[in-house]
């Protein structure tokens, strides 16, 4: 078995991006990352990409911080399917707990879907703790090109990112 080793950088998505985001989702997603890059713009979110070398992007996920008191959500949290449990998932979560450091917020939240254990697992190794359930849904498209409203429940979870508090990588 042959390794490749690959020098990987996070950045903020672009608009240029966007037609190499198919992997994140159907084109209705897509076109709601175009959104997503609207309320960054505004600084209400920040919104990343981590990058190969060409710049294509491999993982993408975004912070916002509107949504808590005092804490950056770290939400829609994607990386290449053919790249998954290669350590792009917590490099990503890395630089947005930064980014939620860096505007002086002390805590870092997010929820899991109660059927993903393997994502669920990610965030225990990095230091999020479990403090409660909720609801959350969002639009899909269906096989028929229909939109569908997917309903799921998470488990929210929360990481301390006071100075000197350094969880396990």
């Amino acid at each position: 078995m042959a390794e490749i080793r690959m020098a990987l950088s996070v950045r903020e998505l672009t608009r240029a991006d966007l037609p190499s985001c198919g992997w994140t989702g159907d084109a209705m997603h897509v076109r709601q990352l175009a959104d997503q890059l609207r309320r960054a713009e505004a600084g209400e979110i920040d919104y990343l990409a981590v990058c190969t070398p060409v710049g294509l992007p491999v993982a993408v996920g975004g912070v916002d911080y509107t949504v808590k008191e005092g804490a950056g959500e770290i939400w829609q949290l994607g990386v290449h399917p053919a790249l998954r449990s290669c350590g792009i998932g917590t490099l990503l979560i890395r630089s947005a707990e930064r980014r939620i450091s860096a505007r002086g917020l002390t805590r870092a939240e997010l929820g899991v879907e109660e059927d993903n254990p393997r994502a669920r697992a990610l965030y225990e190794r990095l230091g999020y703790r479990a403090y409660g359930r909720g609801p959350d849904s969002w639009d899909v498209v269906a096989e028929d090109g229909s939109i569908r409203r997917y309903e799921t429940m998470c488990t929210m979870m929360r990481r301390d990112l006071a100075a000197g508090e350094h969880a396990p990588a």
